[in-house]
């Protein structure tokens, strides 16, 4: 949001305030829904959803169809194979898509596993222009009805915090999806202050905070302060490998080390330098997550069935 935009937002808010907090926090929980433009902003922004795009050109495309409304978009490398193969999930973060995830899909379909990255609502080549973590996990739903049950989940941003969330089955009807591995790069480990960030943004008050607030528990049925990923983290009692940067300057490093603290089955591998978002195609992250998912493959009785090495590229944005 630019500085006008946002001087008029203020002012906005503001006036409807001093009419109606009610009113003031529904439309800012509205505002706070809204996804960014699908298009890409600046020279590194295109060129690296560019090359994440060239990753998924051959990949199969789907549309899943989310429980209650709404649709997702998703993408299939190494599908219908013969042999028995891992199958992994892949989701984004906030404003970003399944192209700027390309790295780590191509990686992971080199290891010969099936790979599903999806475009949650309103990002990539999925419709709408609403997102919110109640939707986020829908998609992830819909993604394991469409496509079976995943090996592991790998999530960036946003997307792990949700990967989390559905895991431990927190949305009310809303059938939990447990991998048997999670990976969360660079990911909230609970969602409060990014409301209150918000809500001190635009100016809110106590009385429309509290709505802006309150409205969470009414398009999802828990209350914000419920959505704790790092306490779902050690009620899964699944192995959880963190990925973080401390110089992430989107989701601070002691979101990471909530992770940590919460369970003996959180591992932790600091990727200090590569930031928020050039982490995700960073080499030593893409071989971390890699060996992470490779553990103990050696004990399942699986056929898998690997292609030709791919070259990998770096990612930056």
């Amino acid at each position: 949001m630019t500085n006008f935009a946002l001087k008029v937002t203020r002012l906005g808010f503001s006036l409807l305030q001093s009419v109606s907090p009610r009113i003031a926090g529904k439309a800012a929980f509205r505002l706070f829904c809204v996804t960014p433009s699908t298009k890409p902003k600046g020279e590194k922004a295109k060129a690296a959803h560019a090359a994440g795009a060239e990753k998924l050109a051959g990949a199969e495309r789907f549309t899943l169809r989310l429980t209650g409304g709404g649709r997702a978009h998703a993408y299939r490398l190494n599908g219908g194979a013969l042999g028995r193969r891992p199958r992994y999930l892949v989701t984004h973060g906030w404003g970003s898509s399944g192209a700027y995830m390309g790295d780590l899909a191509e990686n992971l379909a080199a290891t010969g596993a099936e790979v599903i990255a999806v475009d949650f609502p309103g990002h990539g080549r999925a419709a709408g222009r609403v997102l919110h973590m109640g939707m986020a996990v829908k998609a992830i739903a819909a993604a394991e009805r469409r496509f079976g049950a995943f090996d592991a989940a790998i999530g960036h941003s946003f997307g792990g915090a949700a990967l989390m969330v559905a895991a431990a089955g927190m949305l009310p009807g809303v059938t939990a999806v447990l991998p048997e591995k999670l990976a969360l790069i660079g990911s909230p480990s609970e969602m409060h202050w990014l409301f209150k960030d918000f809500g001190k943004m635009i100016g809110l008050g106590r009385s429309a905070q509290q709505v802006l607030e309150t409205e969470v528990f009414r398009v999802t049925g828990r209350r914000l302060e419920e959505f704790d990923a790092s306490r779902a983290a050690d009620a899964i009692r699944r192995p959880v490998l963190i990925v973080h940067a401390e110089d992430d300057k989107e989701v601070n490093a002691n979101h990471a080390r909530r992770y940590a603290a919460a369970s003996d089955a959180v591992r932790l591998y600091w990727a200090n330098g590569f930031g928020h978002r050039r982490i995700v195609g960073a080499r030593p992250v893409l071989d971390a997550i890699i060996g992470f998912l490779a553990e103990d493959d050696a004990d399942k009785d699986a056929e898998i069935i690997p292609l030709l090495d791919l070259p990998a590229r770096r990612m930056s944005l």
